[in-house]
């Protein structure tokens, strides 16, 4: 293992980020307060608590989930795809780096800046509403775990982009809209059982499920199947990342 290689990516990659610290801090921050204002004012004046549990707070989980998988598919997109536009992913293909040490790299820097705006959300929503942890270690975990596998998808998908149009794609388009259905907001159990049995469909709702179960105890869906559904996923992406560069495609080519 090339530690060395690995470590020149990941500061490389860090380096971009504290550039624009100040934005990145910011943005959340005002993001989440927006969101509070409008679903937990608007919306809670009318639902006072689900499950049991106050609606200001319910929410949170949802939103630090919508932020993180919006954010570690935008930071692994664009640290990929930006080499491969301007040809200087060649240099690193020619370098005696293997394709695990490159993705380490990247990866690992677009899941820790997700994981740093999920802390921030986190901190800022504890602003708005009284907020314990009933399960704060699987709360880390679950939280680590969605940074890491949705940065590999975002690596993917930096792959896949023929242009900064497509980089958007997916997390505008399917991502955003299956975490709005997917329970960030309510809970499953309100909705009518067709609907019920639709929404165990959409693999979103397993991640902020288990999620929310690690805030408060109460989830949608047992929480060895969220963990379950979150290691598949991770495995899918890593083992599509090993293909890709072992084919060169969307790469050499």
């Amino acid at each position: 293992m090339n530690l060395t290689a690995i470590k020149a990516i990941y500061l490389f990659e860090m380096a971009r980020f504290f550039r624009t610290l100040t934005q990145s801090f910011i943005s959340p921050v005002i993001s989440t307060s927006l969101y509070f204002v409008v679903f937990g004012a608007a919306i809670g004046s009318r639902i006072q608590e689900v499950d049991g549990i106050g609606y200001g707070a319910f929410i949170v989980p949802g939103l630090i989930m919508l932020s993180v998988m919006t954010q570690s598919i935008s930071n692994g997109s664009f640290g990929i795809y930006f080499p491969k536009f301007i040809g200087t992913i060649y240099e690193l293909l020619s370098a005696p780096v293997t394709f695990l040490e490159i993705t380490i790299g990247y990866v690992g820097a677009a899941a820790t800046k997700s994981l740093f705006i999920g802390l921030v959300i986190l901190g800022t929503s504890a602003l708005f509403v009284d907020l314990t942890i009933l399960h704060p270690l699987p709360m880390l975990l679950f939280l680590v775990l969605t940074c890491l596998s949705f940065s590999l998808l975002g690596f993917i998908i930096g792959i896949w982009a023929g242009n900064f149009e497509q980089l958007q794609l997916v997390p505008l388009l399917i991502v955003t809209p299956l975490v709005f259905l997917g329970g960030s907001f309510y809970s499953i159990s309100m909705l009518p059982p067709f609907w019920q049995w639709v929404t165990m469909f959409n693999p979103v709702v397993y991640l902020i499920s288990g999620f929310r179960w690690a805030f408060f105890g109460a989830a949608d869906v047992p929480v060895i199947a969220s963990l379950g559904a979150i290691s598949l996923f991770t495995v899918i992406c890593v083992v599509t990342i090993g293909w890709i560069f072992k084919t060169g495609w969307r790469i050499r080519n």
